[in-house]
Order: structure tokens, then sequence, then C-alpha cells
């Protein structure tokens, strides 16, 4: 449908010659506000003169825009400013007029995402979620640890955004930035030229707030960029500029360009990057010297005497030097840790800044006790610990460093799909006969809806459009992962990012910014690396206890090896020279709480399930979120629907019979008039071929008699009344619900034709069967491949439809389901998933129509097929963008590798420090005479949560298990 004007924007598709949309004027004083759009029902309208009762209630509130009362829905709409009003008095001033409200929204709810920085462990994101459940207005917050974000749900009535940041960062410790705000639906960042004062920012804004379609204006004075919100249906970037030009005068001329702001991610994750690296060197700097003149000088005399110098008392020059080197790596760079720890026990928890920071301190402060000794006494000989403490926050600061190298690679694959849209684009610009009057280049964003643009061969589409001149064949295989290209002519779409193979083609823009499928690919993907697993409520339980009991753990060793020394309990030579048993238990109770990682276990499950959920984007299968991904690894039967699902969704008719006497031009207007309502694929098929036949006999008339009392039984198929005659068109069953006999030879023609797989469309005038059609809807190449493959998976197959019994029966043979369900309706199917479940089943659910959609929710994974439609594709869990059911197999088998994978990490987390800790804590030296050194125990700390990540992204070398194209 073109859109000629703003008007057709606003006003109902549907209206009813009683609906009143009544528009409020309070000038401009709300275009700078936020407003936002209430929807309810109300209960009792019956006519215009309600409408205007509910129009005068409503009119006269203070910030209330505009109102829209439909008398046939029974809805009304209404704009507001929350910042104003709020929803609950406008709900009160509809029940004053004496009217019920019904679905009214619970609360106002807006969203938004905040990138978090300086998470390191499941402690740390538990503790922003508390932080955040603590202030009023939030309903829900998931924090991400591995993508460093938080997506929160709040009501606007209550709280902000500005509020919430200041939750992070005051009462939770962790540094904030907002990355986006759900109300916008698009925004564009413009650099300013010709800004000469303040005035001039004053008076660019207003302009912009001036026009419809802006909701909102932020300016940053300081670099010259105005960023604005806009909704897309109703203003394009290129009016934004334009309106921009135009406000300046004959002194002022204002110019304003594109700016593309910094990826917020990459920028945050280069800066981490990029702070880790230089706090290693400065550390290195300062801990290397140490290391030299503690552990390896000594070792090498003469080299190493002069380290042994007094300079007063027993302190020696080695000592004063690792002094003078130690404490800016423990107090400047090592800040850090203590700014975490105090942090994380103010709001009563513990991390592993708390691990750290009581490990490197027990290190220093015994070392600057034994330097007082030094100082004071004549005969004092004490070991210093200033090399434990550098070097360990040294090691811990290259582990660090590698971690956050390592978890950028984690969204690789999110990346290369934001990076597919092109940069520039050519748009043409027609006269009214549709010739070319020029031909411009211009930046992708700034593309508006109804753009006219030209693909020449190999380029790269834009935004998503509708081909309106040309053939091509166009690559999408970077969206949807189909290798084969896809024919492309007037009347189809396409989408943006995708490849045009061959071919000149002119497209219509009818989706842009963040309403492409691109767009929207990248922001699923986004949600469902944020969404937790519920397998990661292992991590989140141990995180809750786990450095207290380290703490213990830690000073039980200490006490362990102390007591006994002093005792005599164990030989004296254990003890190396230069210490004395206090020393010596202090370096395994050190060990022990540098060894204990807890960042590992965090780790383990989100950067696999964000590896996995990007690696199946670039695959063409999408999987919304952890627990989706993680329900899918336990499906032991698989439910398919049978129309566009295992057969390709386009049945033909392949033969007609006539049982009356009826002439076949009249029966062919009947068929065509009742069967052109609805939207079944057999019905499109029937309407499809009646029509061909009225062509035989010369027919040119499109035009045709309006159904009255039609209806449409689900399962089975429609009836209504043409003129005064009755008609019914669908299946056996229908004929026998509305007891329509079936002789003889019609049940002949029907039985027949159901062995041969065909589906029989009944046709009944007046109550008698006067015709059939015979469809059939070709079995998809690869599913007879797909159900073998799922059998050697131990996944049983089951084939649910609303088709007849023998056809639904000759389709599962051709395909190998030996369980099949016919004749069930939309409801049924769902009931059908249940009892599978209480068998004790896990069931996946595999369909592409608003009659699946039941099933799908029902199912413990709901499957969709990528061409279904949009109900269906929001019901699922999962979505196969190419609509082959090879895919069906991907999911599942990307959802085990990838639960094997988490597995492996816990082992590689829990195994650290199960393993680790005992060695730490020195269970070996008796026997073997080893040791953990703290400066080791760190290192291998710090691997912990490397070799986590590491494993984590292996599953970007992931393969499909089945290419059944290529079979």
């Amino acid at each position: 449908m073109d859109i000629n004007g703003k008007d057709d924007l606003n006003s109902p598709l549907l209206q009813h010659r009683d609906d009143v949309v009544v528009t409020i004027s309070n000038g401009n004083q709300f275009c700078s506000e936020k407003t936002r759009t209430l929807v309810f029902k109300v209960v009792g309208i019956t006519c215009a003169s309600c409408v205007a009762s509910i129009e005068v209630a409503l009119g006269g509130l203070d910030g209330v825009l505009s109102v829209a009362v439909s008398v046939l829905q029974g809805r009304a709409v209404v704009k507001y400013v929350p910042e104003i009003i709020p929803a609950k008095r406008i709900k009160e001033a509809v029940e004053d007029t004496g009217f019920e409200v019904a679905d009214f929204p619970e609360q106002d709810i807006a969203m938004c995402r905040i990138r978090i920085k300086g998470m390191a462990c499941t402690s740390c994101s538990e503790s922003v979620e508390r932080a955040l459940l603590m202030v009023d207005g939030i309903r829900k917050s998931v924090v991400g640890l591995a993508l460093g974000e938080a997506k929160i749900h709040f009501d606007p009535n209550i709280t902000n955004i500005n509020r919430i940041i200041q939750a992070i960062e005051e009462d939770a410790g962790f540094g904030a930035d907002l990355i986006s705000s759900g109300n916008d639906l698009s925004k564009l960042y413009l650099k300013l030229e010709g800004i000469n004062s303040p005035d001039d920012f004053t008076t660019i804004q207003s302009s912009l707030e001036s026009l419809e379609g802006v909701n909102h204006v932020e300016v940053d004075m300081e670099q010259h960029i105005v960023i604005i919100s806009y909704e897309p249906d109703i203003i394009g970037p290129r009016s934004l500029i334009h309106c921009i030009q135009e406000a300046g005068d004959g002194s002022n001329t204002y110019q304003a360009t594109l700016y593309t702001p910094p990826r917020g991610g990459e920028t945050e994750r280069q800066h981490e990057i990029q702070m880790y690296r230089n706090q290693f060197l400065w550390s290195c700097l300062f801990s290397v010297p140490i290391f030299v003149s503690s552990m390896v000088l000594p070792m090498l005399p003469p080299y190493g005497n002069w380290l042994e110098y007094k300079v007063i008392s027993m302190l020696d020059v080695g000592m004063l030097l690792r002094w003078i080197l130690c404490t800016p790596v423990q107090f400047i760079i090592g800040k850090r840790f203590y700014a975490g720890s105090y942090h994380a026990l103010k709001r009563k928890s513990a991390n592993m800044d708390v691990l750290v920071a009581l490990g490197t301190n027990a290190a220093y402060f015994y070392s600057i006790y034994v330097m007082v000794k030094a100082l004071t006494s004549d005969s004092f000989e004490g070991q210093d610990f200033f090399e434990t403490s550098s070097m360990l926050i040294s090691f811990i600061l290259l582990g660090k460093y590698l971690e956050v190298l390592a978890k950028g690679k984690t969204s690789d694959a999110l990346a290369k799909l934001t990076e597919l849209a092109p940069d520039t684009a050519c748009l043409l610009t027609l006269d009214a006969a549709g010739n070319v009057i020029s031909e411009t280049e211009i930046d992708t964003q700034l593309i508006e809806k109804n753009d006219i643009l030209k693909i020449v061969p190999g380029a790269k589409i834009p935004v998503d459009g509708l081909v309106i001149e040309g053939q091509c064949h166009v690559n999408e295989s970077m969206i949807t992962g189909e290798a084969l290209p896809v024919s492309k002519g007037p009347g189809d779409k396409v989408i943006g990012g995708t490849v045009n193979e061959n071919g000149y083609i002119r497209v219509k823009a009818t989706h842009v910014g963040s309403e492409t499928t691109l767009s929207q690919i990248v922001e699923l993907v986004e949600a469902a690396q944020l969404a937790k697993a519920p397998v990661q409520k292992l991590a989140d339980q141990i995180a809750k206890f786990f450095v207290p009991t380290v703490v213990v753990a830690a000073f039980l060793t200490w006490l362990g090896w102390f007591i006994p020394g002093e005792a005599g309990l164990y030989p004296r030579k254990w003890i190396p020279t230069s210490m004395d048993a206090f020393e010596f238990a202090l370096e395994f109770g050190i060990s022990v709480l540098v060894i204990a990682c807890p960042c590992a276990l965090g780790l383990a499950t989100p950067t696999a399930v964000m590896v996995a959920t990007g690696k199946g984007a670039s695959l063409g299968v999408l999987i919304k979120g952890g627990n989706a991904l993680q329900k899918a690894h336990k499906v032991k039967t698989v439910v398919f629907d049978k129309t566009g699902t295992l057969t390709v969704g386009k049945p033909a008719v392949v033969s007609f019979e006539l049982f009356s006497t009826v002439s076949e031009e009249d029966f062919c207007d009947m068929t065509v008039a009742a069967e052109v309502n609805s939207e079944h694929p057999i019905a499109k098929a029937v309407v499809e071929h009646a029509r061909m036949l009225r062509l035989k006999h010369g027919s040119q008339n499109d035009q045709f008699t309006e159904v009255k009392d039609f209806k449409v039984h689900p399962g089975a198929g429609v009836g209504g009344k043409i003129g005064e005659r009755a008609i019914l068109v669908g299946n056996r069953r229908l004929m026998q619900m509305s007891n329509v006999p079936i002789v003889s030879e019609v049940d002949t023609y029907v039985s027949e034709n159901e062995h041969l797989a065909r589906t029989c469309v009944l046709v009944a005038i007046e109550g008698i069967i006067t015709g059939a059609f015979a469809v059939t809807d070709p079995v998809k190449p690869e599913a007879a491949l797909v159900v073998s493959y799922l059998r050697s998976m131990n996944i049983s197959s089951v084939m649910v439809t609303g088709d007849n019994w023998a056809t639904a029966t000759a389709i599962g043979s051709q395909v190998g389901i030996k369980k099949v369900f016919a004749e069930t309706d939309p409801l049924g199917k769902a009931d059908k998933i249940k009892e599978l479940q209480l068998q004790g089943a896990s069931v996946a659910m595999v369909g592409d129509g608003i009659n699946d959609s039941p099933a799908l929710v029902a199912a413990d994974v709901g499957m969709a097929i990528g061409a279904g439609t949009d109900v269906a594709i929001e019901a699922a869990d999962v979505v196969l963008m190419k609509s082959n059911l090879e895919d069906v197999v991907t999911a599942i088998d990307l959802s085990r590798k990838t639960m094997s994978r988490i597995r492996l990490n816990y082992i590689w987390a829990l195994g650290y420090n199960i393993l680790g800790v005992p060695v730490a804590a020195g269970i070996l030296y008796p026997i073997t005479g080893i040791r953990l050194p703290p400066w080791l125990a760190s290192a291998c700390m710090a691997a912990s949560s490397v070799s986590v990540v590491c494993s984590s992204l292996l599953l970007q070398y992931y393969n499909k298990p089945l290419h059944a194209s290529a079979a």
C-alpha cells in the first residue's frame, strides 16, 4: 500500500462511521517532552455520544495530547506526556464517566539498556541486580556478565534513567553508560557547522522539536553534535537535515552532516583492553626488578652481594629497594582492587577483588612488619614478601588483559552482522511518469521510507524493500545462511545487507533504520546473549558463598601450618632457612586466597551462550536466549506441522470434478466467492484454479457476490451464504459436521486421491456436494533425510495436521514419520503437545502458521519457519530463517554442543579450584616437597578465566551436522 500523505499514517485502516478521533490542541508546550501511547478497552461504548463523553473527560486533563476511541472495537488510544499525567489518572477519568475499563496495563513500562564497566564475576552481576531492584519503579532487570550490559524494565512515572545509572554507580560501585532507551524508534547523529553562539543551538533544537515525528532532541554543545530520536513512519533523516539548514537566517547559515558515533561496546572494550595492558606494563616495570632482586640476584654471588648491605640496623638495601618499588604497585596500580573490595563489602557481598586485596595486603603489611623489626633490631632476620604482592598483582592484571581480549571475540559473529549493510546507496528521483530525473549517491543512514533505490549487479542492498522493476538473483546467505541465490522480480521482498549477484533492479524502501531485518536480527541476538541460561544458576549459587569459603580455607591453611610448626609437629627442615613457621604458613595461606577464582565460574555459561547464539545467527538459526538454547538439548520428540513445514507450502490443484448439474462457471464463481476470504494456502490454490477455469469459459469479470454469514471452521473449512444459497467449502470432516451426505461417487473420488497424498476440498451448495478439488503440496526434498537424521540422534518425529487422515498418513510414510495425528484444530495441536509431555518427553514443535502458535507456545521449544507468519515467529523460541528443515537438526545439535561446552567450562573452572586449592594449601609438600608460591598461584588463577573463555570461543568453529541440499 502506497502512503500518499501523513494523514494516512494517523488514521485507522478500518473505521466505523461513529468512530471519533480527537486531537487536543495544547500548542507546542509538550513538543520537547517524551510522549507515550496508552491502549485499553472501554466496555459499554455503543454510539458517538459515548465517545463524546470519554473525549470530554480526557480532553480536560493536562498532559493528554490526543484521544482516539473506536466504537467498532471498543478500544481507546490515548497519547499523553507521562511526566505530567500518570496513566492511572487517565483510567480513573474514564471510569468517572460510568464506563468500565478493561485490559488496562498494570503500569506504564519503559525499557533501557545500560553498559556496566568493571564487572569481573557472577558476584558482581548479582550485586548490580540487587542494587537495581532496590530502586523504586524498576520492575525487572537482567544483567549480562559476559556482555557487560543490563536490560532494565522500569516505570517512568516513578523513576528515570538518571536514577538508575546513579544506583549502579553509587550503590553497586560500577561505571554505567546508557546504550539505548526502548522509547527511541530511531536515532540520528548530526555534526553541526556554522554555530557561532549558544543561541544557535537553541534555535536548531526548537526547530527540530516543532517537527511532527520528532520525539526528543539532545544537543552536545562541546562537540557540536545533535542527537535526534524520531519516528521513521512520519519523518526521515533528510527532512531533519533540511530543517536544520532552513533554521538559519541571512546572517547565520547552518549545515548538518552525518556523524557516526563510535560503537559503544567496541569503544568500551578497546578502552578496557588498553587500560589492563597499560596497568600490566607499569606493574611489570616495578615487579620485574623486585623479582630479580628477591629471587635471582641472591643466587648469583657476587652480583647480588650489594643487596645485603645494611642501611640501618638489620635493614638491608634489597629490602628497602623492594619496598620502594612495591608500594606504587600495591596502592596506585592495585587501587582498583581496593575500590572493588570496598564496594563489594559495602553491598554485603564478596568477589575476586576481596580475595586479591586480602592476599596482597597480607603479603605487603607483613613485609612492612618485617621492615620495622629489621629497622629497630640489631639481630632480627626475617623474610619479606614484597615480591609476592607485586608479582601477584602483575599476574592478575595479565590474566584480566588476556580475558578481555578473548571475551571481545565472543561477539565477533554479531559484529560481522552489523557490518553487512553498505555505507552508501544510489537514490533515484522519478517524475510522475516513472522516468528517472536524477541519481544521487547518499549515505545509507539517510534513506527514508518509500525511497526508490538503484541496485546494480554486485552491489549490496542497503535496506529492506520491494522490487518494483527488473529481475535478478540475490545472495541471501549472509542473512539466512542459504547458499543458493534467490530469484527476485517485481513485487518480491529483498533484505538489507544481501548481495545482488546479477541483473539491474529498482527497490522501494519499506523498512529503514531499526526496522530492517538486519537490525532486528542483531537486536534479537543481543537480547539472547543478555538472557541467562538456567544452568547458570549453579554458578550463581556457588558465587554466594565462594569467597567467604575461600577466606576461611586460607585462614585454616595458615593455622594448619603455623600451629604444628611452632609445636614442632613436622620436621624443622621443611621450613626454608630464611623463614620462620609464621612466614612459612603465611605463604600457604596467601596462595590459597589467590588461586581460588570465582570469575571462571561466572564466565562459563554466558560466554558459551554468546558465541553459540552469534554462530547460530550466522547460520540462519535465531535462538531467543539461553533458556531456549538449554531446553533444545533435552528434546526427545519433534512435532512437525504438515503444510508449509514438511511440505513446500504452495499447494496446487491437480484434479477437479463436478458431481451435479450445476454449471462449471457458476460452481467456480461460488467457490471463489467463499474461499477468497481465507488465508489458508490450500484455499489460495483452489481460488487460483477456479479462476483459471472461469477464464476458459471466457469470463473476465473479477467481481464476486459478497458472502454473508461467513464463518471459519478451524481445521475443517469455511461456510456462508451467497445470495440465497448456502455454501460449504472444506474437507470431509466439515461435511460430516454439517450433516451433508457423502454419496458413493464422492467417497470413491476422495479415497482415491487421499491414497495419493492429495487433499480433497469438497464444495457443497444447499446441502449437496456439487464438486471437489484434489490438491497436492509437494514434500520438501530434505524432509525425509531430516527425519532419518533425527532418528539417528535418538529423537522421534511426530506429525500433527488439520488435514485428513489418508493424506496425512501418505505424507508421513513419504518422509518416514510413523506417528501421525490428523484432522486436528489449532487447540488440538497444543493438546497433543501436552499429551506427549505427560509421557515424559521434552517436545519441540516446528510450524509456520497462525494456527501453529498455540502449539509453539505449549512446546518446550517452539521452532518457527522463517517464511511463516509473524505470529508464529513471535511465539517461537527458535526462528529458522532459511525455512529449511535441516536447521531443526542444526538448532538441536548446536544446543547439545553448547551445553557440552558449558559443562566442560565448569570442569575447567571447578577443576582449577578443586585441584588448585589443596595444592596451594600444601597437601603435596610433605610427600613431594612441591609448594605453590603465591605469585605462581595468581598465574594459575588468571589462567582459569582465560581457559574458560577460550574454551567457549571454540564454538565459533561449529559446523552444521546435516547439509540436506548436498545430500
